[in-house]
């Protein structure tokens, strides 16, 4: 008799837990029932192209799309409506320059992330960097390089497209290309294979290798077109300007756009040259190279707080004068500038901690390019350099609505970009409050 009560009751005991257990899944996978508009009143509105921002401004949301922007929007029968009292609406902001797999080197040094983290930690905490990026109002990124961690950035971004996790859209890069023997990690006995950041190749093999990486998925394909090849020596040109001249057609042919790391003035010659998209860091140009990058229409990332942010792990507090290495970085995009060069925003984040992006745009604003056109770059400007204008970069009808909302006017003050309070991606809010 007691069995069968004992029976009777766990018999009870599992109905209700399935019943909990699918009341609990029920409540996860509730979401606001909102119509498919949505009308956002801001205080005012950065379009991304007009330099002052349009106060009194909303914009209207069908779906996924802007389908109007513009002063007494009325909200459709049926529409949400998102009040932003005190903020400013910009175009999702577009982070030119980032490595998801890298976290910041005052943790854990270069070459151990290389070397030592298991792939399956690193992929994880790119989930997390993922996350932090799209909560800080980037709502893409166009990733340059793995770093040691093969195509993961492939599978990353094809987790975010299937809404697995959260993030941003992302541009990839997968495996950077390097001059063998030219990168790292470096200082091992001669001769031992040793896992590098990036993959070797020269001369035919490049463009074999580029081709590979587009196989894998890359949207974008990088070579390194200078490296510090010892210790203490200073950067140095590695391929050769025909080398690089035919992984770039072969990237073009592809519909791809390619970016170079070059930090020397003849790296960076090389590459114009060579006919790459973006230069990446160009912390050694000088106004000739810088000409030359205007008469080519090749635009430069500069990425002035990863300079700023390794000073700062070698000891530099932030008090002036600076160490010369950012010095020379600040004299460099100074050069760029005058010389009338497209500057693209990307602050190598991976080096400092993801979610902290806006150091970038705060950076250039510093070293003297006005807040409303460091805002311009980072929205438009991006979005024009990597080929996706028709898609994204501004606020305007028809374009995707990634939309970030930050406390205040950057325009005024670029540092209230730290100060993000509402982030839509594709029409689908993913932020609203603190």
């Amino acid at each position: 008799m007691q069995d069968r009560q004992t029976a009777s009751m766990g018999k009870t005991m599992m109905r209700l837990a399935r019943c909990f257990l699918g009341l609990s899944l029920l409540s996860l996978l509730a979401v606001p029932a909102w119509a498919d508009d949505l009308l956002i009143r801001p205080a005012r509105v950065f379009d991304g192209v007009d330099p002052h921002p349009h106060e009194g401004w909303a914009v209207l949301v069908h779906d996924t799309r802007i389908v109007a922007a513009g002063p007494a929007l009325v909200a459709p029968a049926g529409a949400h409506v998102i009040d932003l009292p005190g903020m400013t609406l910009l175009p999702g902001l577009i982070e030119g320059h980032s490595h998801l797999f890298l976290h910041p080197y005052n943790e854990t040094k270069w070459d151990d992330q290389v070397l030592h983290e298991p792939l399956a930690l690193r992929t994880a905490r790119a989930t997390v960097a993922a996350k932090a990026t799209l909560m800080a109002g980037f709502t893409t990124v166009r990733d340059l390089g793995t770093e040691g961690a093969g195509y993961a950035d492939v599978g990353l971004k094809q987790a975010i497209e299937q809404g697995i996790i959260p993030g941003p859209r992302m541009l990839v890069a997968t495996r950077a290309l390097v001059a063998t023997g030219s990168y790292g990690p470096k200082g091992f006995e001669p001769g031992v294979a040793i896992p590098q950041g990036a993959q070797e190749a020269d001369g035919p093999d490049l463009v074999r290798a580029a081709r590979t990486q587009i196989a894998a998925g890359a949207d974008v394909v990088k070579l390194y077109a200078d490296y510090h090849l010892g210790p203490g020596e200073p950067s140095r040109p590695t391929f050769l300007m025909e080398e690089m001249r035919a992984a770039v057609e072969a990237a073009h042919s592809a519909g791809r756009i390619v970016a170079a790391h070059a930090h020397s003035a003849e790296g960076m010659r090389r590459a114009v040259l060579a006919g790459v998209d973006t230069v990446e860091h160009g912390s050694e140009g000088t106004p000739e190279v810088f000409r030359l990058m205007h008469d080519h229409g090749t635009a430069l990332c500069p990425t002035l707080s990863a300079m700023e942010a390794i000073a700062r792990y070698r000891g530099w507090n932030g008090v002036e004068p600076a160490p010369q290495a950012v010095q020379t970085s600040r004299a460099s995009f100074a050069a760029a500038r005058k010389a009338g060069v497209t500057l693209c925003v990307g602050g190598d984040v991976g080096v400092f901690a993801h979610g902290t992006n806006a150091r970038e745009l705060e950076a250039m604003a510093a070293a003297g390019m006005p807040a409303a056109a460091v805002l311009q770059a980072a929205t438009s400007g991006n979005a024009r350099i990597f080929h996706i204008d028709d898609r994204l970069g501004a606020i305007r009808p028809g374009l995707l609505a990634d939309l970030v909302a930050v406390a205040g006017d950057p325009t005024r003050d670029i540092t209230t970009l730290h100060a993000v309070r509402f982030v839509a991606k594709g029409g689908v809010v993913v932020r609203n409050g603190e």
